[in-house]
């Protein structure tokens, strides 16, 4: 393997681009226009354009992304994790194309990746199970009739979805309908495909993980525990390796379910077997993510394995040494650094990177997708970088997060650091007394009222509009070649006589119903002419993979000024309420 393509962006493909360099193996990133000034771009040996903007223009476009890896002499595809990552059909597409995939094999991730068929894997080799569907449900009235006949809350999960996209969970009977027709939305956006399936949910469980890693041979190695349990709207935010307050019992069980679960399908590469764990102690599969995790660093910092380097030696080949679990070295947990205002509900805000001042020190490690001068686009993920702090026990690297954090420095757009500082020093979260009683709702429940007399909104801004790009064939020396040059450049030079004109003045009208955040206006849930109350829902806009919902200010008449389906600018007017 000499020449590898990484078909993803940001901090992971920088990850990516880390470990080619200590394999000696060439770089080779692919990005969208937004991306073109991107970390990522400028560190690959290699870039070239996808020549688009949304997911499906770009980093989902299979086709654009075989050819590119043909017109590259590319050896081998990484994909990361989201996107492709867990597209059975774009590894099958990859080895046709004659290059080395590396992942799992098609059919394990087409197993796997369907919740359904992963829940009876893990039922044929006796791992714990709650109650679920025996397959995708047709519609709302049938994950009510569940709900009703299995008590509440229960999880509707994306039956091929992953990372938290296309789960909701229903806690009331009345809002079952909805939050269905949501799953289904997010589930078709990000992966493709609606259908979902329903289980029960655990109220206030943890979540707790197995990091796996297995050759080609049949050996399976289980590299120990996590625990992610803090999330907000199912997408986490803070990990931790190994996974504290465990009794041995309930290690024992989660390693060896993890380790059967995945021989059973013929597992290969690094991978993570999900579970929730109840207060009463109950465990319970929840998934298997065929792919590498956001977390795996702390997995790396208390075992010492490099896992994206594991992952290439095992496409090569390469045999596992043993399958015992090794001890863990330390502790270590990670704060993805997010593009987000906790101050206003973890809102996504896209916008300019304007001062970017890591810390540093002993037992800190981070992984960044952005620098100084960088701008988080709308159009992807909120993740910036992740802040990996590492010490000799929990108590250790509480500590030295604690201190990384108040080093850490940002300005321009908003980030999570305020919700980091703030739970470091949370009891619950520290578990004072081995009393921990962190769950995956604890930051929308538990933690709330302390968030809100906390925090403080991140001032608004405007995120830097990234200008579409023009691309016009010369000729060079006989030769085609393509220009591409940012549209917006004719509009910057000087007109009427070399004065620029000013901008408009465009002042909020009375009754606006204005985009919270930048993203793209994907269904109005009220009709155009109709009344509404203060407070109403009644539009859903998409930003940075996640559902923002629109509230209409008063009462009144709402009238539709923007169509679903557009592309909307932050505070863009796209309705009015009369």
């Amino acid at each position: 393997m000499r020449r590898l393509l990484i078909a993803n962006r940001g901090e992971i493909a920088v990850r990516i681009i880390r470990a080619c360099r200590d394999e000696g193996i060439t770089a080779i990133a692919i990005y969208a226009d937004s991306d073109r000034d991107a970390l990522f771009v400028h560190m690959a040996d290699e870039a070239y354009p996808l020549e688009g903007e949304t997911s499906g223009e770009t980093y989902l476009d299979i086709p654009k992304i075989i050819a590119i890896a043909s017109k590259a002499r590319t050896d081998a595809v990484h994909p990361g994790y989201g996107f492709l990552s867990e597209r059975a059909d774009f590894a099958e597409a990859v080895e046709r194309a004659g290059l080395i995939w590396i992942g799992p094999e098609p059919r394990v991730i087409e197993a796997l990746g369907d919740k359904i068929e992963a829940r009876r894997i893990a039922e044929a080799v006796g791992a714990p199970l709650v109650a679920g569907t025996p397959g995708p449900v047709g519609s709302g009235s049938e994950a009510l009739a569940f709900a009703r006949e299995n008590g509440l809350p229960i999880a509707i999960k994306a039956a091929f979805g992953g990372g938290g996209r296309g789960m909701k969970v229903a806690w009331r009977l009345e809002e079952v309908q909805e939050l269905y027709d949501s799953a289904v939305r997010e589930a078709e956006t990000a992966f493709g495909r609606g259908e979902c399936f329903i289980e029960q949910f655990l109220d206030r469980p943890r979540h707790v993980e197995a990091q796996i890693l297995a050759d080609r041979h049949g050996r399976v190695k289980v590299l120990g525990t996590r625990d992610c349990s803090l999330q907000r709207r199912n997408q986490k935010l803070v990990e931790e390796a190994p996974a504290p307050f465990l009794t041995d019992e309930q290690r024992d069980r989660i390693h060896d379910s993890a380790r059967r679960i995945c021989a059973h399908a013929g597992y290969s590469g690094a991978g993570t077997v999900e579970y929730l764990l109840s207060a009463n102690g109950t465990i319970s599969f929840l998934e298997v993510n065929t792919r590498l995790q956001v977390e795996h660093p702390v997995t790396e910092e208390t075992t010492g394995i490099d896992l994206v380097r594991a992952m290439i030696r095992v496409a090569e080949g390469a045999h596992l040494a043993d399958e015992t679990v090794p001890a863990p070295r330390g502790h270590a947990i990670e704060f993805r650094i997010n593009a987000e205002d906790p101050g206003r509900g973890f809102l996504p805000t896209p916008g300019p990177v304007e001062v970017w001042e890591a810390p540093s020190g002993p037992g800190v490690r981070l992984d960044s997708g952005v620098a100084a001068g960088s701008v988080v686009p709308g159009s992807f993920d909120s993740l910036m970088a992740k802040l990996i702090v590492t010490g000799a026990t929990r108590q250790e690297a509480l500590a030295r997060a604690a201190r990384a954090l108040a080093e850490f420095r940002i300005e321009g757009v908003a980030s999570v650091l305020p919700f980091d500082r703030a739970v470091v020093q949370a009891k619950d979260f520290c578990g004072e007394d081995a009393d921990f009683r962190v769950h995956t709702r604890w930051i929308e429940t538990d933690f709330a009222e302390t968030l809100a007399k906390t925090l403080t909104p991140h001032k608004r801004i405007t995120p830097a509009e990234t200008s579409a790009l023009l691309r016009f064939p010369v000729e060079i020396d006989g030769r085609r070649h393509e220009i591409a040059l940012p549209a917006g450049l004719l509009s910057t030079l000087p007109q009427n006589g070399g004065q620029s004109p000013s901008p408009a003045e465009n002042p909020a009208e009375e009754g606006a119903l204005s985009a919270p955040v930048a993203g793209t206006l994907t269904l109005w849930l009220v009709g155009d002419g109709e009344e509404v109350t203060a407070g109403d829902v009644v539009a859903v806009i998409e930003a940075m993979k996640m559902e923002t919902r629109v509230e209409a200010p008063h009462a009144g008449r709402l009238h539709h000024v923007t169509e679903a389906g557009m592309t909307v600018t932050y505070d863009e007017t796209i309705g009015r309420v009369e």
